[in-house]
C-alpha cells in the first residue's frame, strides 16, 4: 500500500511546486530573423509596446504587447545596447555601441528624430523625471547628460571606467554606478555633476546589473565573479547580504509589492529571491530558460517580467513573458 502511494505523493509535490512558482510563464512572442546578442529592453505603457535592443542583429525590434507579437524592426543602429522609452516625451532614446551615438526617435512614428555623438560605447540610459534630463553611461568612463528639452548634451560626469548599470535616487540627489573595471560603486551627486564616494567590492568583480530598493535603503548588486548579488545598505555603503544567483547576470529587478529579486543570467536560468526583511533573503525559485538569455525588464503595473532570448543553434530569437504570482 505504502509504495502504491508513492507515485500519488510524487504528483502531489510536483503540482504544488508549480503552483507555487513566482513566475509563471504566459507566452512566448517570436523575433524570427533577429540574430546575435540581445542587449536590453524598455516599455511604452501608454501604447503598449515592448522596445528590444538586439545589438546582434544592429536593430530595435518592436513589440506589440496586447496582439503578443513583433510590429515592426527599427534598422540602422549600430550595436543598439541601452534603450529608453519616455512617452511623457514621446521620445526612444537608443545608445549604441559601436559608434558612440545616443539616436533619439519620435515615440510615436519611430522616426528618428536626433543623433547625438558620444566617444563610444554609449550603453546604459536613464531618466531623471524631475531635472528632465537623460544620462548615458560611455566610453572609458562617464556619464553624459543630455537635456530633453534642447535634445542636447549639457555635461559629463568622468568616472574611473566604463559604467554599466546604475540607478537614480528618487529621493536625494545620487546616483549609483557600477563601474566593473575600477572594481567599486561610483556615488554621483547630480547636482554637483560629480563622484562623491566610491564604495570598493572586495571579493565582488564584474559588478553588472543593479537594483534599488529605495524605501528600505537597499542596493542591489549583481556579480559575475563569484556569481552573486551584493546587498548594500544605501545608508553606510556596507555589503549586508550575499545571495548566490544565476551566472553571467546581465539584469537584475526589484518588486516592491512582493518584495522579491528578479535574476536573469546567460547560463539560463532565473533566480528569484523572497526578501524576508531589508537584510535577509530567502532562495525562492531557479527557473530554468535558455544559454545566453541575460537581459530582462519586470514592468511593475502590468506584473509581467519579460526575458530575452537569442538565437543559438535550433533556439530561435525570442521574448518569454512570466507573470508575477503572489
Amino acid at each position: 500500500m505504502k509504495s502504491a502511494l508513492l507515485p500519488v505523493l510524487a504528483m502531489a509535490a510536483a503540482v504544488s511546486s508549480r503552483a507555487a512558482e513566482p513566475l509563471k510563464f504566459v507566452r512566448t512572442i517570436p523575433l524570427p530573423g533577429v540574430e546575435g546578442r540581445i542587449d536590453h529592453l524598455s516599455v511604452d505603457l501608454l501604447r503598449r509596446r515592448l522596445f528590444v535592443a538586439a545589438l546582434g542583429n544592429n536593430t530595435v525590434e518592436v513589440v506589440d504587447l496586447n496582439a503578443g507579437q513583433r510590429v515592426q524592426t527599427i534598422k540602422g543602429l549600430h550595436e543598439p545596447q541601452g534603450i529608453l522609452s519616455v512617452p511623457s516625451l514621446n521620445r526612444i532614446y537608443v545608445a549604441n555601441g559601436e559608434d558612440g551615438k545616443l539616436t533619439i526617435f519620435y515615440g510615436t512614428s519611430l522616426s528618428p528624430s536626433r543623433t547625438i555623438d558620444f566617444s563610444g560605447d554609449a550603453d546604459n540610459v536613464r531618466y531623471d523625471f524631475e531635472a528632465r534630463q537623460v544620462y548615458v553611461g560611455y566610453g572609458s568612463g562617464a556619464l553624459g547628460i543630455v537635456d530633453v528639452v534642447t535634445a542636447r548634451k549639457v555635461g559629463d560626469i568622468p568616472l574611473d571606467g566604463h559604467p554599466e548599470s546604475f540607478q537614480i535616487e528618487r529621493s536625494g540627489t545620487r546616483i549609483f554606478v557600477n563601474v566593473p573595471t575600477a572594481g567599486h560603486i561610483a556615488i554621483v551627486d547630480r547636482r554637483a555633476r560629480a563622484v562623491t564616494l566610491k564604495w570598493p567590492l572586495p571579493g565582488h568583480q564584474q559588478n553588472f546589473p543593479m537594483a534599488l530598493d529605495e524605501d528600505d535603503h537597499r542596493l542591489f548588486v549583481g556579480c559575475r565573479k563569484p556569481a552573486h548579488v551584493a546587498v548594500i545598505d544605501t545608508n553606510s555603503g556596507k555589503i549586508v547580504a550575499q545571495l548566490d544567483c544565476v551566472g553571467d547576470t546581465d539584469d537584475l529587478f526589484y518588486d516592491a509589492t512582493l518584495r522579491r529579486l528578479y535574476v536573469s543570467g546567460g547560463e539560463g536560468f532565473l533566480s528569484v529571491f523572497q526578501q524576508q526583511d531589508p537584510d535577509h533573503y530567502t532562495d525562492l525559485a531557479k527557473i530554468p530558460t535558455a544559454a545566453g538569455a541575460r537581459t530582462s525588464l519586470f514592468v511593475p503595473v502590468l506584473k509581467r517580467f519579460y526575458l530575452a532570448v537569442p538565437r543559438r543553434g535550433a533556439q530561435n530569437a525570442e521574448v518569454r513573458v512570466y507573470e508575477t504570482q503572489p
